[in-house]
């Protein structure tokens, strides 16, 4: 733009009108001084933009810092004492008395230690973020040191958000790992391509928090998608924060508000099972009440080089199945599909409030998969419905990028207030 300006100023100024601009000649000058001021314009654009941005990362760092100090003290003394009174039971009791009851009591003290450790840890790192923050405004605004800062005061956000979710979880399995297993609720590249983009989202969300997801079944499809699979996470609280992703998870690509009527649907079914970490389940099922069959592998499976076939297995007293596949032999599908089954009959028998899985009345278990959970609207506006909680989140991206957090605690907070686990 500026070459064809001063090009056509050189050229003699030719007296072209233009429907813009007043029919006058212009001197080379006035063109001159116009762009030093569009010049000094961008300028001063870029550094209120630069100081606008500036003043958003001060506020977030101070929201953090504050969050950490109402936090931290409260906390680091309340964890101490129960150090404390873990550490007098470890003294007091004769660990070869009772060798499982000892376990648990080592268990929870390091579980706390670690706690303790970690909450000292935040203080260091509020600290941290306050001081970067003071050096910044000392050398008048350093971008980079206000960017470091930020980074500390995400860490610190990030673990009061762990650790205010972590006290809501109450159930006796809240502290597992977690099995998802995600399928397509109907045969269409919609419903497959749907599976993945849940499978996707979890993932994700599993890597933000520093978990590490293991994908340990998956029945691609030719055309995308896939059909089901799936995701174990070996961390602790895992269950606890994502039991209330289980139910039908739909997708509506045209909605009516008033009518409540849909357009196109795709529908996804999320089943998530405790995954033991510390214990194994150490009550016996019976034989005689399991049907377990072996099935044939995925067609795209096979093209990936695992044809060991899938196991599944009925309990017949109550009508639950459960499946395994990926493992890297039958007897080993067989011991996994079985452990699931263990985990997911105790959670039945939790819900039905009976000591006992043989307790369990098959007639009163309610299919939690069959009931709708959350909705994701991609048009005509981005919204994110969650049917169990109410809750309404206008960040649809954000949340199929693994930032399902609000959820988590959304649904924490429902179950604590309706005396849910």
């Amino acid at each position: 733009m500026a070459n064809s300006t001063i090009k056509s100023v050189s050229a003699g100024r030719a007296a072209s009108s233009s429907p813009f601009l007043p029919n006058r000649r212009c001197s080379g000058t006035a063109f001159v001084t116009l762009a030093v001021r569009a010049s000094q314009s961008m300028e001063d654009k870029n550094k209120v933009y630069k100081e606008l941005g500036m003043f958003s990362l001060k506020k977030k760092i101070e929201n953090a810092v504050v969050r950490a100090d109402i936090l931290a003290t409260t906390a680091l003394e309340l964890e101490e004492a129960r150090r404390v009174k873990q550490e007098e039971l470890l003294r007091e009791h004769n660990m070869w008395d009772d060798v499982v009851k000892s376990n648990e009591i080592l268990i929870k003290f390091a579980d706390t230690t670690k706690v303790v450790n970690a909450l000292k840890d935040l203080q260091y790192k509020a600290e941290e973020a306050k001081l970067i923050t003071e050096l910044a405004e000392m050398e008048a605004i350093n971008y980079k040191l206000f960017k470091q800062a930020y980074n500390a005061s995400m860490d610190v956000s990030k673990f009061v958000d762990q650790y205010e979710m972590s006290k809501l979880l109450r159930g006796p399995f809240d502290m597992e790992g977690a099995c998802l297993h995600i399928r397509a609720e109907s045969d269409g590249n919609n419903f497959e391509i749907w599976a993945e983009q849940l499978l996707v989202m979890y993932i994700k969300w599993a890597d933000k928090q520093g978990y590490k997801g293991r994908i340990i079944g998956k029945s691609p499809c030719k055309d995308g998608g896939i059909q089901s699979a799936t995701l174990e996470i070996e961390a602790k609280y895992v269950y606890g924060y994502l039991s209330g992703e289980r139910g039908v998870h739909r997708a509506i690509e045209g909605f009516n508000h008033e009518s409540f009527t849909s357009q196109t649907n795709s529908a996804c079914v999320v089943d998530v099972i405790p995954l033991f970490l510390e214990s194994s389940n150490e009550y016996q099922i019976d034989e005689k009440d399991l049907l377990i069959s072996s099935l044939t592998p995925h067609p795209e499976e096979q093209l990936t080089c695992r044809t060991e076939p899938a196991i599944s297995i009925l309990h017949i007293p109550t009508g639950v199945t459960v499946l395994s596949s990926g493992e890297r032999n039958k007897f080993a599908n067989k011991i996994k599909a079985l452990n699931r089954l263990k985990a997911k009959l105790l959670v039945i028998a939790m819900e039905q409030g009976v000591s006992n899985v043989k307790n369990i009345k098959a007639d009163s278990i309610t299919d939690s998969q069959c009931q709708e959970t959350r909705r994701y609207i991609f048009h005509p506006y981005k919204l994110v419905q969650d049917v169990k909680t109410g809750t309404h989140l206008p960040e649809l991206n954000s949340i199929l990028d693994g930032n399902i957090e609000p959820l988590i605690r959304a649904h924490l907070n429902y179950r604590l207030a309706n005396d849910k686990v």
